[in-house]
């Protein structure tokens, strides 16, 4: 082989080895390509999977908030009816409900009775604010269909305002557990 047969040769498998690099180039670029996309789809997928985690959490707290508020209205519904009967025995003993009886004098029995009665109503009724649940008396009042459940009606009295409450309304975190019982002038 001579000198140009050489050249030829070698340019010729320089020519066959810039082919192959130039495919390998182009395969090494094409699966660097695919493991980007593939790598974008993960990334994706991943935060999609985050964001619903993060929606989930927010659901159940949601949820155990309002669970919560739910059972705490039905022990408090519960408590109610006591809570009346409570300050009838103590209207009925002349003791007012919403007074602080002393016990520091001598009293009679009846007395002592009413001011345990007293007590007990007071307790509970401490109680059921700790759990979010106030008394309210719409006394005075326009009458609000919202918050009052009319019981009678008395002629001669403020047309449309509350003149007398049978019964104390009740919230639980601003809504309505239990409508104040009313008459209602005409």
């Amino acid at each position: 082989m001579n000198n140009e047969e050489k050249v030829e040769v070698v340019e010729e498998a320089t020519s066959t080895a810039d082919d192959g690099a130039a495919e390998v180039s182009e395969d090494l670029d094409a699966s660097l390509e695919d493991v980007r996309r593939e790598r974008d789809e993960y990334l994706a997928l991943a935060q999609r999977a985050k964001a619903d985690f993060e929606n989930y959490r927010k659901r159940a707290q949601r949820d155990a908030a309002e669970a919560e508020k739910r059972g705490r209205g039905k022990l408090a519904g519960a408590l109610l009816p006591s809570i009346d009967n409570l300050e009838r025995a103590m209207l009925a003993a002349g003791v007012s409900p919403n007074g602080d009886p002393s016990a520091s004098e001598e009293v009679s029995a009846q007395e002592a009775l009413a001011r345990g009665v007293a007590l007990v109503h007071a307790e509970l009724q401490s109680s059921l604010a700790r759990a979010g649940v106030e008394p309210f008396d719409p006394l005075g009042e326009k009458f609000d269909p919202t918050t009052s459940e009319v019981i009678s009606t008395r002629p001669g009295e403020d047309a449309g305002t509350v003149v007398e409450t049978l019964e104390r309304g009740y919230r639980l975190d601003g809504d309505v557990l239990r409508p104040a019982r009313v008459i209602v002038g005409e």
